[in-house]
């Protein structure tokens, strides 16, 4: 049986195809469109998933969109009118939209798909799931547990903005969800785009500004803004947002809670938004955490899984581990609306198919995320000829070893191997690597590479036989979903006058023996390598620890900041021309950046809208 999941017309559209239960192929349209957060029909990864499955659509069985477009609608009417006449101007800007192609979304799923192939009788095919749903399925089923609670959490799908389910084989069971205008994604959204952040995609920049941070308003989020029971359930003060209205997230009364106006994008940080960043962590983690002991106690399941955007909230998940509520936890790796696609093929098979569920025995079901096209040897030297690149090709050995000498010598190198990975992290497929033990790695990736803010973290990449002797967790973490500390024996003691020391200051103090991956609180977002999943990047970690006594690089996506990641070898190559990236290792293509056409070099930094 062959499904195809979609995802689109929000943002991260995507493309995923199952076939008898197994996923073969899943892609996001932005890394063929060069789009960041590309929210248009997935075109290019539905023929990317089509290509792989060696299918056409003509024999695709199911095609499964992941969320309900009818309930979408109810949820906005409602909320207009329930907030008449306020928001009008907001209401007239979105209804014609919706009367024009949201609300007939079959008929444009069936035209845009007769668009890829002119087959008829393709709308006999769609099935649509709710959102929550797409998210639980997404988190259930590919993982590997029998039986697990699970919980998503995003900003809102169609009413639901947090739900909890049960899942057990091949069934799904929802207990209980929290609607809309309650959100715990939406109220981290707020605070992201009151710190100057953009909605959507900024909120990871949050995650990793806390530590700078004091999270000296959490008790003036707590008390005004949402009110936390004991079993995490919560509601929102609605008096302080005005997403249900307008156009902007917050309004005048946030305004005067927290001292002042949004800071405008791009201006200077100031310890003001680290302490904010570090509030609505403090309050996120909370939340999380309760309602994780909640459906403990509720379901008396041991294994926890999570989907939904707040789900690729690395830190609050490590916490969430170390808790102790649940002995295991799995994260689905493409936790957001590109994971529905997923989800929506999943919850097809299993749900509206009744089909019989096996686990692989393996880490999950997710092949390593690495699920999006690969490209062999001569494809590859064909796209570097034609860019006018300059390289050698050497056998498996020599290149692995070459990687290795250049990483020990600080370089950053550009890594672009096997298949592309699905979801937002890279994953050692289409990644920039750098020596962990460089006090300045961070900075130069930072600054000279991914042209981005300098104090925005970078994830260690760690082989899993070594992972419990640099970081304090000894469980799989194959996704960077999980944050752990560096062990004590791996850190650096601070001075008197380094500890004093505020806010982004706090930046170039070496903390540990790998201080490019460490952040200011001696945390990680800790990748677990394992060569089942991904053998050449095992064998890479492998060749760096025998140099160099140290099992662990710098893993930071393939791409500048405002840019999706790389996904041929011609995105891989201008990025590496448009960057100070030393190396590139595409296939068994070494390029030197002094062996290139100086004419080729590229102005990268503006070349994409900033996140």
């Amino acid at each position: 049986m062959r499904i195809l999941g979609l995802s689109a017309f929000y943002h991260d559209s995507a493309a995923a195809l199952m076939v008898d239960g197994e996923v073969i192929a899943a892609a996001q349209e932005e890394r063929f469109t060069r789009k960041k957060h590309d929210a248009g029909f997935p075109t290019h990864a539905i023929e990317y998933c089509l290509r792989e499955g060696r299918v056409d659509l003509g024999q695709i069985d199911h095609i499964a969109f992941y969320d309900k477009p009818f309930l979408k609608f109810e949820r906005l009417l409602e909320t207009y009118l329930a907030y008449a006449p306020r928001g009008f101007g907001s209401f007239s800007m979105a209804i014609p939209i919706w009367l024009k192609e949201k609300l007939f979304q079959k008929r444009l799923l069936r035209q845009e798909l007769e668009a890829i192939e002119d087959i008829r009788g393709l709308e006999s095919k769609l099935l649509f799931t709710e959102h929550h749903q797409s998210h639980a399925a997404s988190a259930f089923f590919p993982s590997p547990f029998e039986e697990a609670a699970v919980l998503t959490i995003d900003g809102v799908g169609e009413w639901a903005t947090t739900s909890c389910s049960v899942g057990r084989g091949n069934e799904l069971q929802m207990l209980k969800e929290i609607h809309f205008p309650h959100s715990l994604g939406l109220l981290y959204s707020a605070m992201t785009y009151y710190t100057g952040f953009k909605v959507n995609s900024g909120e990871y920049k949050i995650m990793g500004l806390a530590p700078y941070g004091e999270p000296k308003y959490a008790d003036l989020i707590r008390d005004n803004l949402i009110d936390i029971k004991q079993d995490g359930s919560f509601r929102l003060n609605q008096d302080y947002f005005n997403y249900c209205v307008g156009l902007t997230m917050t309004n005048g009364k946030f305004d005067a809670l927290f001292g002042g106006p949004p800071r405008k994008a791009e201006d200077r940080l100031t310890q003001r938004e680290m302490d904010l960043a570090a509030s609505i962590q403090a309050v996120t983690e909370d939340v999380m955490i309760r309602l994780a002991r909640g459906i403990a106690k509720e379901t008396g399941q041991k294994n926890l899984c999570l989907a939904g955007g707040v789900a690729l909230n690395c830190v609050a998940n490590g916490k969430l581990l170390r808790d102790g509520a649940f002995e295991n936890i799995w994260i689905q790796p493409a936790a957001g609306d590109a994971g529905g696609a997923l989800g929506a093929a999943m919850a097809a098979y299993y749900g509206f198919k009744g089909q019989p569920r096996q686990l692989n025995g393996a880490i999950d079901g997710m092949r390593g995320s690495y699920l999006g096209p690969a490209f062999d040897q001569s494809e590859i030297e064909t796209a570097l000829k034609s860019a006018g690149a300059v390289y050698k090709v050497l056998n498996e050995d020599a290149m692995i070893e070459t990687t290795a000498d250049a990483l020990a010598d600080g370089k950053a190198v550009g890594w672009f191997q096997g298949r592309m990975e699905f979801g937002p992290r890279a994953l050692g497929a289409r990644s920039i690597l750098g020596d962990p033990r460089s006090p300045g790695m961070q900075r130069t990736l930072n600054l000279k590479v991914k042209y981005r803010e300098s104090f925005r973290p970078f994830a260690p990449s760690v082989l899993r036989e070594d992972v419990a002797n640099w970081f304090e967790i000894d469980s799989n973490s194959p996704y960077m979903l999980l944050v752990a500390d560096i062990v004590e024996d791996k850190r650096r003691a601070m001075s008197a006058e380094e500890q004093a020391l505020f806010g982004i200051e706090k930046l170039n103090v070496s903390r540990s023996q790998i201080p490019a991956v460490t952040h200011v609180d001696y945390s990680a977002r800790v990748q677990t390598v394992h060569e089942e999943t991904n053998p050449l990047y095992h064998r890479l970690l492998s060749a760096f620890k025998a140099k160099t006594g140290c099992p662990v690089l710098v893993n930071t996506s393939f791409n500048v900041r405002g840019e999706p990641i790389v996904c041929d070898a011609n995105d891989a190559f201008r990025c590496f021309m448009g960057t100070e990236i030393d190396l590139l290792v595409c296939g068994n293509c070494i390029l030197e950046k002094d062996d290139q056409d100086p004419a080729l070099k590229l102005d990268y930094k503006d070349a994409f809208e900033l996140d």
